[in-house]
């Protein structure tokens, strides 16, 4: 399902922190963040099951991510969200104009949200094709920090809420510093409070997966197997193009980390 929260274009030192949580069941086959071998300007993880990723950037500045949308039904031959976000990548199309493209599409996917952003425009779009229907799908996203789980941008669901609380937090300890990415993720992604039963959303979901979801990292067996938090994200780009993405992520039941740095080449 994924959640994400992040803060654009206001921090002293960052044009962009970003921290994504990928939640998946355990056994369904991933690589974790690297260079991908058949295209060697996208960094991201990789859904091996329908080739896509969850969060991915390139060597020029672009970066996509997206969640689901929760919802109790879904269509069983629809296309993979995962190749979203890639074909952005792949794609010489502004935010906007690849946005615009998506929403006409929409209904060809089960429910999502999309960020798209090219850093070095200073563009940053979401697009969404739930609720069904519905006439201006496409926002810009401001300045600031935004928080996206399994709604709409922003809304605030209780676990939204309170890691967009604990962000800030963070950030007004650091002040003007730099902030160690592996700190963010131990001290907010890895959070396993669930909420209040009476302040859980109403999707249409049974009460009881919405509770087991309600939690910033999610831990839960499953008539399916085992499903959750599988991969743990933390990706900044500073003023002066150099980009840092680190992963903390299961592999075999065995929680690894590394980071990749590079610097953002502009195209001319």
């Amino acid at each position: 399902m994924c959640i994400a929260v992040w803060i654009w274009q206001s921090h002293p030192l960052y044009p962009l922190i970003l921290l994504l949580n990928r939640d998946e069941y355990h056994t369904r086959p991933t690589k974790p963040l690297s260079w991908w071998e058949d295209s060697s300007n996208i960094l991201g993880g990789r859904d091996c099951l329908a080739g896509g990723t969850w969060l991915a950037c390139t060597r020029n500045g672009r970066l996509a991510f997206l969640t689901n949308v929760r919802e109790p039904d879904r269509i069983s031959n629809a296309k993979s969200r995962g190749a979203l976000p890639l074909h952005f990548l792949e794609s010489r199309k502004s935010p906007l104009e690849f946005a615009n493209e998506v929403a006409k599409e929409g209904d060809q996917y089960n429910g999502f949200n999309l960020i798209l952003a090219d850093l070095c425009s200073k563009t940053m779009i979401y697009v969404s094709n739930r609720p069904k229907g519905e006439l201006s799908p496409i926002q810009e996203v401001s300045p600031g920090i935004h928080i996206l789980s399994n709604a709409k941008l922003d809304t605030p669901w209780p676990k939204a809420q309170r890691l967009h609380e604990n962000f800030k937090v963070l950030l007004d300890a650091y002040d003007k510093e730099e902030i160690p990415e592996k700190e963010m993720i131990e001290r907010l992604m890895g959070d396993h409070l669930k909420a209040d039963k009476e302040k859980l959303p109403n999707t249409g979901c049974d009460p009881e997966w919405e509770f087991n979801l309600s939690s910033i990292f999610i831990d839960v067996e499953t008539e399916l197997g085992r499903y959750g938090t599988r991969s743990m994200a933390a990706l900044s780009v500073k003023d002066s193009g150099e980009v840092s993405f680190y992963e903390k992520y299961l592999e075999k039941e065995i929680w690894k980390e590394h980071t990749i740095n590079y610097p953002i080449v502009k195209m001319e």
